[in-house]
């Protein structure tokens, strides 16, 4: 036989049932019993389908109420002593408080997953961080699973990622230090779940694709040494999300039952591992992406390795199916609007299938398949010869840009004078970071629209209704710099893709972000062209109603890229040159209209960089442009902001400043402006917007909390080039604490104005 297993499975629910329960129960419309038993609900639906796919194993330990990271932090006792919370005895409220933040303490720092768009929470660790096992969520979820008569095998993330993956607070040190005390705490964890009856526990070292230090590396040797003699029960050791070839003889030395490694992302690394010698997972159907596998090609590659390993080869998707939507057979308005499109995607129930296939098709031969693998093989030769997807005129106008296209016309130093001539803003000047929140009336209207309900006249009135409101209690709170809200925007990627060419839409393609957080990436599968202003109008608008700047918002190529599910067929440069310049279309008709403050959101583009050092120069080459043409042949006195959020810049300051954006605005709060250190170190040249409170919690920040904060910021950027804001933007939050919290905000600010004036 042929083992088929899984990491993780999608944890919100085919129609985000995780979502709206979690969100009734922080509202108080539902008990915590009511959740506790729609989250075991879902967990039995991910286990039926994984065992209908004839899977031999089932994903346990991969559901989590909020993130695996905070769950493995509660499992190690490794919550933030700040909260004071009881590891052993954490109740599901203070469960969110720690991702929430309360009244007392902010939330635990969020960040990428990797080089995903997933965001997990940032373990917080001290030198003196004792550590202590409580299995009992994992437990649980075996418990559950052996009930209904499966298999399970839990998953969770290894010692070393776990680590590597925090940071040091407090005195400095050197975290890997705490690997002595935190080991048996994990030897502690396995045994408890082995005790549950599991053949396997797999354990997750996505770390090892990183470009790690050497002691690190070295440590996977004594720590895997120790869990296999101390466990009672065969571990799997899983990496993914890159190549491990580099690390594959110390990987073929560890006493382990078995590895797992990601031919998707780095099928080469499959000969470093020809030789060995015990269970070899291979992942082999893209857990990150939703298009279809060419299953005669994927043959191609395990069939050998099925008669050279028999029973020892394990199939499995590349990594967790957590980055994909859940099922394709429901989007019946793209099966119906693009039936070619809907027959080259697979959601996470297809990827399930098709690893059925092969499975069938390993044990009994392709013969036994041949139907299914014959449908498969003309979908990709559809594919590839599909006439919708390639666009000429686009290739050409990519190709025949003018030299230095992507360069201002003056640097920076004469742009900002010409600026702030016309600008004539205070010091510290105000802004938001551009959405404001969706409410109620704004999700109804949108929905009503989609339906037909609400003809585009009546529409309209309502999004034109929610920007005058937007524009005067921004100007009732006298920010600086006005945004028009975004309230006719579904999503800052979906809302430019509807209106591009090349992008299709999912109805029900939703993957989780963070927490109930979901979004439903548009589906780039062709050329990229702007065929009319996207935002012009709506900006024009809003500036109509004031004689405050009004800042135009659109969102980068690189992030656009980076949320959307991207075609395969072509190099990922290429498609986001393809939307920078499609986007430069925009800028430049924004400006025409008078709309000379223009912010681009890229987010995404640290969340893009590749894991391994050697690849960043031209990742960073290829991003940097692509955001610079976005707004190519504009005036210098055309001022352009960027916004980026939630990910690390330390390492990538020269490539940030290279953006040569007028102004970037940057997540700091829950960091206590750490991040601000590297760009005083750097000597940033531009000006800087850094986050002074995190809009991912409802609480409102203390007067004191902010001016802590702007003193932390003016010790290392110069006042004429601070500027101040929120953390993100405001969609997520009700217009009581927005208001609340902008109010805080604005206020020190003047304060602090007046010292130095």
């Amino acid at each position: 036989m042929t083992t088929f297993h899984l990491s993780g499975f999608p944890r919100v629910g085919a129609k985000r049932e995780l979502k709206f329960a979690q969100e009734r129960y922080w509202r108080g419309e539902i008990s915590e019993q009511d959740l506790l038993d729609i989250a075991k609900k879902l967990r039995e639906i991910n286990w039926k389908h994984q065992a209908e796919a004839k899977a031999d194993y089932v994903a346990v330990a991969d559901f989590t109420f909020y993130d695996h990271i905070l769950d493995l932090q509660v499992a190690t006792g490794a919550i933030p002593a700040r909260f004071e919370f009881d590891s052993q005895n954490l109740t599901l409220d203070q469960y969110f408080q720690l991702a929430r933040g309360n009244k007392d303490q902010f939330a635990i720092e969020m960040t990428k997953w990797f080089d995903t768009n997933y965001h997990y929470l940032v373990p917080e660790f001290h030198a003196d961080t004792q550590f202590k096992a409580n299995s009992s969520h994992y437990v649980q979820q075996i418990r559950e699973a052996n009930a209904l008569g499966l298999n399970a095998k839990p998953t969770i993330v290894g010692p070393l990622t776990f680590l590597w993956l925090g940071k040091e607070k407090g005195v400095a040190f050197n975290r890997f230090d705490l690997l002595p005390k935190l080991l048996p705490v994990y030897v502690e964890i396995l045994n408890a779940l082995a005790t549950e009856g599991v053949e396997y526990i797999q354990i997750d070292e996505p770390a090892l694709v990183l470009d790690l230090p050497r002691e690190w590396v070295a440590a996977y040797k004594e720590v895997y040494a120790t869990l296999s003699a101390q466990v009672n029960t065969k571990l799997l050791l899983a990496t993914y999300f890159g190549s491990v070839a580099e690390h594959a003889d110390l990987l073929k030395s560890l006493p382990i039952a078995g590895l797992h490694i990601d031919l998707v992302r780095a099928p080469e690394q499959l000969s470093a591992f020809a030789d060995y010698d015990k269970i070899l997972s291979v992942g082999i159907i893209d857990g990150r992406n939703i298009w279809r596998a060419n299953l005669n090609q994927v043959l191609d590659v395990v069939e050998p390795l099925k008669a050279k390993l028999n029973e020892r080869l394990w199939i499995a998707p590349s990594c967790s199916l957590l980055h994909t939507p859940y099922n394709l057979t429901v989007e019946t308005q793209l099966q119906a609007n693009k039936p070619e499109l809907y027959n080259w995607l697979a959601f996470t129930l297809q990827k399930i299938q098709e690893l059925s296939i092969i499975k069938t098709a390993l044990e009994q031969g392709r013969s036994a398949v041949q139907a299914e693998l014959d449908a498969n093989q003309a979908a990709a030769d559809s594919r590839a010869t599909s006439k919708d997807i390639h666009r000429p005129e686009v290739a050409d106008r990519l190709a025949n840009l003018p030299k230095g296209a992507d360069q201002r016309k003056s640097p920076f130093a004469e742009r900002i004078k010409l600026q702030n001539a016309w600008l004539n803003l205070p010091l510290l000047p105000t802004t938001t970071i551009g959405s404001f929140p969706q409410t109620k009336e704004i999700r109804l209207a949108r929905a009503a629209f989609k339906k037909g309900e609400l003809s585009l006249a009546d529409y309209e009135a309502a999004m034109k209704k929610e920007i005058e409101l937007v524009v005067r209690e921004q100007e009732k709170l006298d920010l600086d710099v006005l945004v028009h809200g975004e309230a006719e925007r579904n999503d800052m990627v979906e809302y430019f893709g509807e209106l591009l060419d090349g992008f299709a839409f999912t109805k029900f393609g939703w993957v989780q972000s963070y927490g109930s957080r979901c979004v439903k990436p548009p589906v780039i599968y062709g050329d990229v062209a702007r065929p009319e202003p996207m935002t012009v109008r709506w900006s024009q608008y809003a500036q109509s109603l004031t004689q405050k700047v009004m800042k135009g918002m659109l969102t980068g190529p690189v992030t656009i890229l980076q949320w959307s599910f991207v075609r395969n067929d072509i190099p990922r440069s290429t498609v986001c040159k393809q939307i920078a310049v499609a986007l430069s279309d925009e800028v430049l008709d924004l400006e025409k209209a008078g709309i000379k403050v223009i912010q681009i959101d890229e987010p995404a583009i640290r969340e893009g960089l590749p894991l391994k050092r050697a690849d960043w120069d031209c990742y960073l080459q290829w991003a940097g442009e692509a955001f610079r043409l976005s707004s190519m042949g504009c005036q210098d006195d055309t001022q352009i902001h960027t916004h980026m959020c939630y990910s690390e810049f330390n390492d990538i300051l020269p490539a940030i400043a290279a953006l040569d954006a007028d102004v970037i605005t940057i997540e700091t709060s829950r960091s206590d402006m750490e991040l601000l250190t590297a760009f005083s170190d750097f000597k940033y040249p531009n000006d800087i917007g850094p986050g002074v409170y995190d809009i991912h919690s409802p609480r409102v920040p203390t007067a004191e909390e902010i001016e802590h904060l702007l003193h932390k910021a003016l010790a290392v950027v110069p006042k004429e080039r601070l500027w101040v804001n929120p953390d993100c933007g405001l969609k997520t939050r009700g217009w009581k604490e927005t208001l609340e919290q902008l109010k805080v905000m604005v206020d020190v600010t003047k304060k602090l104005r007046e010292k130095f004036n």
